[in-house]
This record gives C-alpha cells, sequence and structure tokens, in this order.
C-alpha cells in the first residue's frame, strides 16, 4: 500500500471565503502514484470545512445565505462570551462538516461531472491548515 500525507495552508483575506482546491488535490494524487484508493481532505480546524459541490458562483452565494440563515454571525453565542467571537463558524462547521473522502480509480479523483472540492472558510484571516492523505495501491 502506498500513502502520502500533504498539508496545504490557508490564511485568507476575508472573515469568510470558500477556495475551489479541486486542481492542487488532484496534484497531490498524481504526486502519490496511488492508481486505486482514497484520499481524505481534512480541515484541521473547528471553524472551516471541506466539501463537494458544483463550482457555480450563485450556488455559492446560495451557500452562504443558506449557512447565515441557520448560524448568523452574532456577538450573543456563548461561546463568543468565554472566548472568541466566533460561535457561528462553529456551527457552520458542524452543518458543512470539515472533511471529504473521494476515491481515486485508474489514478484519477471519481468525482461526478460537477463536483468539486472545496476549503470554506467561516473565520478567516488567521494561518489555518488542511491534511490530504493518499491512500491505496
Amino acid at each position: 500500500m502506498k500513502t502520502l500525507t500533504e498539508y496545504l495552508w490557508f490564511e485568507t483575506e476575508k472573515r469568510r471565503e470558500i477556495i475551489h482546491i479541486t486542481e492542487t488535490i488532484r496534484s497531490i494524487v498524481d504526486k502519490s502514484g496511488v492508481n486505486e484508493g482514497f484520499v481524505l481532505v481534512s480541515a484541521m480546524h473547528n471553524t472551516a470545512a471541506v466539501y463537494i459541490n458544483d463550482p457555480d458562483s450563485g450556488l455559492k452565494e446560495d451557500i452562504w445565505e443558506w449557512l447565515e440563515g441557520i448560524a448568523p454571525y452574532k456577538p450573543d453565542y456563548r461561546h463568543s462570551q468565554t472566548d472568541d467571537d466566533n460561535g457561528d463558524a462553529h456551527l457552520k462547521n458542524l452543518i458543512m462538516h470539515n472533511q471529504v473522502l473521494v476515491p481515486i480509480t485508474n489514478g484519477e479523483l471519481d468525482l461526478g461531472t460537477w463536483q468539486r472540492i472545496f476549503y470554506a472558510e467561516f473565520d478567516g484571516q488567521r494561518r489555518k491548515s488542511v491534511v490530504v492523505k493518499v491512500l491505496g495501491e
């Protein structure tokens, strides 16, 4: 079995951003030499997420609107009273999740036609990481 672990680092300019990372993940899979297996892509922070969806910009705006409706940015979360002002970011992480597992088939990411991998930042402007772990033959 082959394995490869790499870390991606992000420091966004804005508090919240969505970053398309499919090509970066694809290049890590290529580097690994794995032909059949899986790649795990996992945000290593409770205020960020990794997800798979369509790259449409209108959908990105819909996602932000939906998340703000469920967990709006506001100062009165209990977490915000005891720690940082990012209670909403922790809740958004619970909704979007922090990792995805993508199959590798014939050396390629086995994604659907419109599926892409994204890093979502909910409390940015500081350095955060994502672990990418490739496993397979």
